[in-house]
């Protein structure tokens, strides 16, 4: 683990800087780096053995460090101490108002950003409209003291992508950012791209390590291809397969005796629809091109609580190390008459100490839910693009005991987090995803190419 120190400022015209008392430079430094900025200046032991890193104030203003910076880490390699990483959080939907840069989604940054002395990252916000290619300067929000501001800093050395729906991923502007800053600037961005449902079942499903936790599922080519699915395992769902948030998610469920269908949706209130034929329901609920997309996947006999079906979300992100750790789980009841257990459709949040009271069988799910998790975590980082550092997992467990996966997210919403006894979950998805870029940030400076190999 990289060791974070306490950082401090003296006021002087020199560029200086001493390092901590614990610190084993490999060989004496001439240079330092706070993220594209790099500076000559006279590194040395700190001269009263303290264990923190002391920056003068002429060598803090020519690097573009903010004077509120409380910890760092540090780097290094042949000639340069590196300090940070700083880590811009790219987002999009910026307002101009100060105190709600990003309207709503403000208070959820600002939570995330006040973590920074319990990393050693320095975290900023910014979108396409605040970087000054020509300068190599970025006019990002930092949140210090409860208030938002707008600072002058270089260029970071990761970016966190935070762009908030897939109609802003696609957006031709940001995806030059994007390949700008990584073709030209070498810069690691982490978490790109939302997650296609029947893609990457389709990527899944061939490896064996996790292959029996993906219920069947398909794109939809005939009527008769649902009736198969749906009197097989006597219910099907419907999801578009870059639909996110459960929107426009149909819960198709057969009666065998009077081979009748009926169909759960939300439309501004949980419905169920009965029709005499999937050719008849498909033609009422869908129209125009709303079937291109269309994915039929295998209904699961999930466990209940007071009759309505639970599912679970469980967090994974990696940690400083690079590693996979379960950062949160939570459990899901659908509402009731609801398709699906999203809160928007009348579900709601529970502990898993609140659905599985007994200790014991409490564990023993958890363990299950940690390792499924887990286990998939490392296979979607295998058959997916870029650089994954957090997925969200929609879990479930069915009446024998079997977990399966019905969605992965690369962008995880955090309604879950709603819930007061997951605060701690809360504070560690947040650590977490700043933490994994103090290893990205250490992993780009022992080596470069390795990363760019990653990627």
């Amino acid at each position: 683990m990289r060791v974070r120190y306490h950082c401090e400022f003296f006021d002087s015209d020199e560029l200086k800087i001493y390092y901590p008392r614990n610190f084993k430079p490999k060989e004496e430094h001439s240079y330092v780096s706070f993220g594209s900025n790099v500076a000559e200046a006279e590194c040395s032991r700190h001269p009263n053995g303290r264990n923190v890193i002391s920056i003068s104030s002429s060598l803090a203003k020519m690097l573009g460090i903010p004077r509120f910076v409380s910890n760092l880490c540090l780097f290094q390699d042949d000639e340069t101490l590196y300090l940070g990483p700083l880590v811009g959080i790219f987002t999009s939907g910026f307002t101009p108002y100060q105190l709600l840069p990003v309207g709503e989604r403000t208070k959820n940054f600002a939570k995330q950003m006040s973590v920074q002395t319990s990393v050693g990252a320095v975290p900023f916000l910014f979108g396409e409209k605040h970087i000054h290619w020509e300068k190599g300067m970025i006019h990002g929000y930092f949140y210090h003291d409860q208030t938002w501001k707008q600072m002058n800093v270089p260029f970071p050395n990761v970016v966190y992508d935070r762009l908030p729906n897939r109609l802003s991923e696609k957006h031709p502007s940001f995806q030059k950012v994007k390949e700008r800053m990584e073709n030209d600037y070498l810069i690691p961005w982490y978490n790109p791209g939302f997650f296609n449902k029947l893609e990457l079942h389709e990527r899944l499903c061939n490896d064996g390590r996790i292959e029996h936790y993906l219920p069947e599922t398909h794109p939809f080519t005939s009527f008769s291809e649902i009736e198969r699915m749906a009197k097989n395992y006597g219910h099907v769902y419907l999801k578009q397969a870059d639909g996110s948030n459960g929107r426009k998610i149909r819960h198709v469920l057969y009666d065998s005796v009077s081979e009748d269908f009926y169909c759960r949706f939300f439309d501004r209130q949980n419905r169920l629809y009965k029709f005499h034929s999937i050719e008849a329901l498909i033609h009422q609920l869908y129209k125009g091109r709303e079937t291109e997309k269309l994915i039929i996947q295998q209904g699961i006999r999930l466990i209940r609580i007071n009759k309505r079906p639970v599912d679970f979300r469980v967090h994974v992100n990696k940690d400083d190390s690079g590693q996979w750790r379960v950062s949160a789980i939570a459990a899901k009841i659908a509402g009731k008459g609801s398709p699906t257990t999203h809160i928007r459709f009348e579900g709601s949040v529970h502990s898993l100490e609140e659905i599985f009271p007994d200790e014991q069988e409490c564990e023993h799910h958890r363990s299950k839910l940690k390792q499924a998790a887990l286990d998939l975590a490392g296979a979607v980082e295998d058959h997916v693009g870029g650089i994954v550092g957090e997925i969200g997992f929609d879990l479930g467990i069915d009446q024998e005991g079997k977990v399966w996966m019905f969605e992965a997210n690369s962008k995880p919403g955090r309604q879950i987090f709603s819930h007061p006894g997951l605060k701690e979950s809360d504070l560690l998805t947040h650590k977490l995803a700043l933490a994994f870029a103090v290893h990205l940030t250490e992993t780009t400076i022992d080596s470069p190419q390795l990363l760019w190999e990653m990627q």
